[in-house]
């Protein structure tokens, strides 16, 4: 009889903590953006590892996001020991917050113009291995630090079911093979069609009405348009769901096991991600240990290392179905590598969200909200200045974090009476 498998917490407070013991010996960095397929990517990734982030140029994810914001985050919290590559540098005033407040030096970053940067890093001896969020169909495939057709295939909506948990049942559907109008749909609604490697939400489309659906249909066309798109998922919908989240752990070279956390996602109606809510002191990761066994034997059994983080849907019945699984750090990895700092600050409780905004400049706001970012009521993980009609705001991604939920949530309403909003 197999006993029950049995993981601890890896002990880590930063990416590098995690990656470093298997990037020993090379020459390695991690590259901090994703690739995109707008007209203003000088590298685009639209001829073998299709990423579907907009089906037409004014809804792509901007430079702004895919450069900036979501890189800033992961380099806030990715430590000393992995070099991180960005082609959009940090404004100085978040680089000098991040260093009084993580405790990390940050003096391995590789600033290489976005421009150039690919070709760079394929070239140069400087760096053997790359860490990446997704394959880049413009990095040699040697300097990859997971084979990219390996990466490309396990971050697929398609290989779901390949992992040996219990998922939503759903069929695929080849499109060069398939018409759009000839794929069989359920009978009732309401159901998923999912895009098989969709950013950040993009692709993911819940079908409730013919309306949905025709929305759907004509997305889809505009992605084959524009020959980025390949395979659909068309997916059951569960229902009667109680929770929605995030499990996180690390897979070692050698197929061993640290978990990273779980958090309870935050989304909106239409599934679209607005962050997560952890509790350090009351998770218990073992009702995810069976699942996390098997995600992480397959991933070491294909190659893979590294971060995954897969979605779960717990419903009234107690039933746990994975419906996506994330083969990178995902957006609450820094929240979940908080952990041992914000325990030891006193705080079970936090918060991450993409989505806070604050009239000024950065230089006010760590001015404002000085007293709460010692404490460490507030994290800023990114922070980027606009100016909208002569006015400058500043878009935070950020942790709020308190003792307890209530606290949390009194944290979170003082911050707005100061003037930080959703």
């Amino acid at each position: 009889m197999n006993s029950e498998p049995d993981f601890k917490y890896a002990q880590a407070n930063s990416l590098s903590d995690l990656f470093a013991p298997d990037l020993a010996g090379t020459q390695s960095a991690f590259l901090l953006n994703y690739p995109a397929t707008a007209s203003w990517a000088a590298y685009p990734n639209t001829k073998r590892y299709f990423i579907q982030d907009g089906s037409s140029e004014s809804t792509k994810t901007s430079f702004d996001k895919i450069c900036q914001k979501e890189p800033w985050k992961n380099l806030a919290v990715l430590g000393d020991g992995v070099p991180g590559i960005i082609i959009s540098p940090v404004q100085p005033e978040l680089l000098h917050y991040w260093q009084d407040h993580f405790g990390h030096s940050y003096t391995n970053l590789e600033k290489i113009d976005c421009s150039i940067y690919l070709d760079e890093l394929s070239q140069s001896d400087r760096f053997d291995q790359i860490v990446t969020l997704f394959p880049f169909d413009h990095l040699k495939a040697e300097k990859h630090a997971v084979p990219p057709d390996t990466h490309y295939r396990l971050l697929s909506k398609v290989a779901l079911n390949q992992l040996g948990v219990q998922c939503p049942y759903y069929d695929s559907y080849d499109l060069h093979q398939t018409r759009i109008e000839d794929i069989p749909l359920p009978q009732q609604f309401p159901y998923l069609i999912k895009t098989s490697h969709g950013l950040s939400g993009e692709g993911t489309y819940i079908i409730r009405n013919a309306s949905d659906l025709h929305y759907c249909q004509s997305e889809l066309r505009k992605y084959l348009e524009i020959e980025l798109l390949q395979t659909v998922v068309v997916s059951e919908f569960i229902k009667d769901v109680v929770e929605n989240y995030c499990a996180q752990f690390y897979v070692n070279r050698a197929g061993e096991i640290g978990l990273i956390g779980t958090t309870r996602q935050l989304t909106t109606s239409d599934g679209d991600y607005l962050g997560g809510v952890i509790d350090y002191s009351q998770t218990d990761m073992s009702k995810f240990f069976e699942m996390v066994s098997a995600i992480g034997k397959h991933a070491h059994q294909q190659g893979y290392f590294g971060v995954i983080g897969f979605d779960v849907l717990e419903t009234r019945e107690g039933q746990l179905y994975a419906i996506d699984a994330n083969f990178r750090v995902n957006g609450s990895t820094p929240l979940c590598l908080q952990r041992q700092t914000l325990l030891e600050a006193g705080k079970a409780v936090a918060k991450y969200s993409t989505d806070y905004r604050m009239s000024g400049t950065l230089e006010s706001i760590l001015s404002e909200f000085k007293p709460e970012l010692d404490r460490k009521d507030l994290l800023i993980l990114s922070a980027q200045e606009k100016v909208k009609y002569g006015n400058i705001y500043t878009d935070i991604y950020g942790i709020i974090a308190g003792e307890t939920l209530e606290e949390m949530q009194q944290i979170e309403r003082n911050l707005q009476h100061k003037g930080l909003h959703l």
